[in-house]
């Protein structure tokens, strides 16, 4: 059995280049002994050429089987491995924040098809936002709209006023709460905790339908099919 691999730089500098080339191979053999021979050349620099070489004494057959094991494992991992990318649209909502787990679920029924795997939503707009909190009481959701209003009021001191005195402080809103959420997928739902749900912030008074991408990647059950 024998591997290689090489990769090569060059980085230069006006003037003094310090470092001219950047080059490491790597050479694995196995002879008839139990013996590992790695010889690297890490640098070439402009102050001459180092190279240093290391014997390593380990069981050839055990070695082998798990760089076997190993490179099996990273194959299966990547062919099973799936991706899929879906924009949906939400019902307009008054202003405030809005649980809306359950409409992502009734707009993206492939996430019941995945085992394992992570889910990121993309909100396509700049005056609402994603974020994920309390699922459970109704005060919760009223109690942070008055506390974003508290700490970004509306007025006449802003200069992009175009769409009335809610344009801006929506924008910064969103900016604060974000426009992405990155959630791990258990057994065809998202992974949450008891207590989390997924929110839509509107913050503008007309902000009709929002859009919102969502990519999935993972794996998907063997048999295909979803779970309930």
């Amino acid at each position: 059995m024998a591997f290689s691999m090489g990769t090569t730089a060059t980085l230069s500098h006006s003037g003094q280049p310090s470092v001219s080339s950047i080059s490491s191979t790597a050479s694995i053999s196995y002879p008839r002994s139990s013996s590992l021979h790695i010889v690297t050349v890490p640098w070439k620099r402009s102050d001459g050429y180092r190279a240093f070489s290391t014997k390593l004494n380990m069981n050839q057959r055990s070695y082998k089987g798990s760089l076997k094991v190993t490179c099996e494992s990273t194959l299966n991992m990547a062919a099973s491995t799936e991706w899929m990318q879906k924009t949906f649209s939400l019902p307009p909502f008054k202003r405030g924040c809005h649980i809306i787990t359950r409409y992502i679920y009734e707009a993206v029924p492939e996430i019941s098809q995945f085992e394992v795997g992570l889910a990121n939503l993309f909100i396509l707009h700049t005056s609402a936002s994603l974020t994920i909190n309390e699922n459970a009481s109704s005060d919760v959701p009223l109690d942070m709209e008055d506390a974003l209003n508290r700490i970004v009021p509306e007025g006449n001191n802003y200069r992009h006023l175009d769409e009335g005195y809610d344009d801006m402080p929506a924008h910064v809103k969103a900016s604060m709460m974000g426009c992405s959420l990155t959630i791990p997928v258990t057994a065809g739902r998202f992974h949450l905790g008891i207590w989390q749900g997924i929110w839509l912030n509107e913050h503008r008074d007309y902000g009709g339908p929002r859009r919102i991408c969502i990519t999935l990647e993972g794996k998907k059950k063997a048999d295909t099919r979803k779970y309930t």
